[in-house]
């Protein structure tokens, strides 16, 4: 077993910290374990992952079960224009390895499960974040789930729906104060074009997207705002929100995602902005961020980690810790 995780998940799996630890669980020599800390280069520590799972292969192993709390790459996993779908190489490549197993957590979209011809256990993070908001948000009952874009509403309404709680979406975007026609930015003006293959065929061309003025679906007036997606990497969509979510009268702004990838200046924007709380599950470790912002909160999810590594080692049912998902939560 390849296991990329968080040191929370090392102490539960009796796993010594450091280096890459081999060993023989139970005296059989037919179950191998291995063990990493996830490494800052995530290329590096992809090409780790496919040399020992390869290594393990060609040795024979029974069984090699990846545990990769957050997929990398996984925001790449639908073809934009004639662009590459790097989700479904990197699942190949774990596939062709000799991985017969992974487990996972929040993937960005659930269909990148089908890039992979092995069994895929895509966990959920969602309990221990309605958990985090039921004991550590005092007036909860007086909050809003908010989506900061239609895209994850879905997400949204499955949080509303078990807390009780009513759902806000933003959509539209910032308008600039001059229009692009007044400042020149399309001078001379556009025309309607078309792209020929043949002097005497034309194919007229699609027109393009055009977002309305940014609009809050909902009533945030007097309430709590959380926000809740699956990644936070780039913060500036966020910042975007809360700000608008404040000009809508919501006094608490919160920020909950399963995967804190916090890059680049995120936490001095955050600890410049509206929002009051970003709270991430340990997934991606992000201490050096919480040094740098005392706004990001941590919750804990190697306890569902440990029992999925559990159960699959006892050869037990994984359906207990997917018991009350529905088919259209996220």
């Amino acid at each position: 077993m390849f296991c990329v995780a968080p040191p929370e998940l090392e102490t539960k799996m009796n796993i010594t910290k450091g280096g890459l630890v081999l060993f023989s669980a139970n005296s059989n020599s037919s179950c191998m374990e291995l063990s990493k800390k996830i490494a800052e280069d995530v290329n590096t520590t992809i090409m780790e992952l496919l040399i020992m799972v390869y290594a393990c292969k060609t040795s024979c192993a029974k069984s090699i079960i990846g545990v990769i709390p957050y997929f990398p790459y996984s925001k790449q996993c639908k073809m934009r224009k004639r662009g590459s779908i790097v989700s479904k190489l990197l699942a190949s490549m774990m596939c062709k390895a000799g991985l017969t197993h992974l487990i996972t957590m929040d993937l960005h979209q659930k269909e990148i499960q089908g890039f992979f011809n092995i069994p895929v256990d895509n966990l959920r993070a969602s309990p221990f974040l309605l958990q985090y908001i039921q004991e550590e948000i005092p007036d909860y009952r007086n909050a809003v789930i908010v989506a900061k874009s239609p895209a994850s509403a879905k997400r949204a309404q499955s949080f509303a729906e078990r807390l009780r709680l009513g759902i806000a979406v933003i959509h539209g975007e910032a308008q600039d104060a001059e229009s692009d026609l007044v400042d020149g930015r399309h001078s001379p003006p556009m025309v309607r074009s078309v792209a020929a293959i043949h002097p005497s065929l034309e194919i007229p061309m699609l027109i393009p997207k055009e977002k309305p003025p940014i609009t809050v679906v909902g009533d945030v007036g007097g309430r709590i705002a959380i926000i809740v997606d699956d990644i936070i990497d780039d913060v500036d969509s966020f910042l975007a929100a809360a700000e608008t979510l404040k000009e809508r009268g919501a006094y608490k702004i919160f920020v909950m995602a399963t995967h804190g990838l916090l890059s680049s200046d995120a936490p001095r924007l955050i600890e410049e902005s509206a929002i009051d709380e970003v709270v991430v599950t340990n997934t991606i470790p992000h201490e050096i961020q919480k040094l740098q912002c005392p706004k990001i909160k941590t919750v804990d999810i190697s306890m569902i980690l440990s029992e999925a590594i559990r159960r699959i080692h006892n050869g037990e049912s994984m359906s207990y810790l997917f018991r009350n998902i529905g088919l259209d939560d996220t």
